[in-house]
């Protein structure tokens, strides 16, 4: 069973979170393998996807944000594109791009950055967005301050974490054909921004507690085995690692992490018209239809040359047809 919990260290201005998905993956791994152009993904690329997602679980619940969370990689190596999206109630999808065979043992760096080219971009998608707001993304590249490549997720998403959001974070990451799965620490801020009540709490509850505590905790957290993450249910690991720590835990809500994809008729259609008539015309031509598959679900729409034609007719032609067609 999927599930996400979060919580804070009695004392100490730290908050953290855990989550290990297993169904909603599972899901996306099937639907991948279904595809019969594609195939299942390589076991690194498993790997790869499954950490993303649960670090985009992770960072989505950090945040108060309506909206969509996108953790994305671009990259220069055999994976092009990784991505995964994470709603406000914890809907996920994921997908990934490949451009050239690998080997089972490929690390990261070779993945998505052989060539020093590759980046890393968190975007907030709000839901309903205001007249004129825009999306927030930010970007980083996947190698630290020395050019040095990041050698896994979890060491990208830390450096992000620390340029962009100037958040002291620690992640361990883990992921198979089972489960993905991940445990996040994070500092709070002692004095400013809006956590300032939340962390004064932290630090008054247990007296004695100091700045030291998060590095504490951290080395804790990294001790974490990649089988224990993905093998163990959260209050087992939790009191593994922490057992001389108070929790509080925080409330989780109902929502647990589960597949679904947004993609619709409506949105193939729309993104069709955007082509314009002469070039969706002249795929209709030389292939007889418009075939369009979404790479999170593969979820396939057909347009026939009426279909085709529809989508430019004006508005009354078209209410018409459907009334004919009914």
């Amino acid at each position: 069973m999927s599930e996400l919990q979060k919580f804070i260290f009695d004392g100490a201005p730290v908050r953290g979170q855990w989550v290990r998905v297993t169904d909603a993956w599972k899901e996306v791994l099937a639907r991948r393998a279904a595809n019969t152009e594609t195939g299942a993904y390589p076991e690194p690329v498993v790997q790869l996807l499954g950490e993303m997602t649960a670090a985009a679980l992770l960072m989505h619940g950090t945040i108060k944000f309506d909206g969509a969370l996108i953790l994305q990689i671009q990259g220069d190596g055999p994976v092009k594109l990784a991505v995964a999206e994470v709603q406000s109630d914890l809907r996920l999808r994921a997908t990934a791009a490949l451009s050239a065979p690998l080997s089972s043992d490929t690390p990261l760096a070779q993945l998505v950055n052989a060539q020093g080219g590759g980046r890393c971009a968190i975007t907030l998608n709000p839901r309903q967005r205001q007249p004129g707001q825009q999306a927030y993304q930010g970007v980083v590249p996947l190698a630290d301050a020395q050019g040095r490549a990041l050698p896994s997720v979890a060491a990208m998403l830390e450096h992000y974490m620390r340029q962009s959001e100037q958040l002291d974070t620690t992640l361990v990451l883990a992921a198979d054909d089972k489960a993905a799965a991940g445990l996040l620490l994070q500092r709070l801020p002692v004095e400013g921004g809006g956590r300032q009540t939340e962390s004064a709490a932290a630090n008054t509850a247990m007296p004695g507690h100091s700045e030291d505590d998060f590095q504490r905790l951290s080395v804790l957290a990294r001790s974490l085995r990649r089988e224990e993450l993905l093998g163990l249910d959260g209050e087992t690991v939790l009191r593994r690692l922490f057992w001389e720590e108070r929790l509080l835990r925080l409330e989780p809500g109902d929502a647990r992490p589960r597949f679904a994809c947004s993609c619709s008729r409506a949105r193939v259609a729309a993104m069709l018209t955007s082509l314009g008539r002469i070039e969706v015309e002249s795929i209709v031509r030389e292939r007889g239809l418009v075939e369009v598959g979404c790479e999170f679900c593969g979820q396939q729409e057909r347009f026939d040359a009426i279909d085709a034609a529809q989508l430019f007719a004006p508005p009354s032609r078209q209410i018409g047809a459907s009334a004919a067609i009914q």
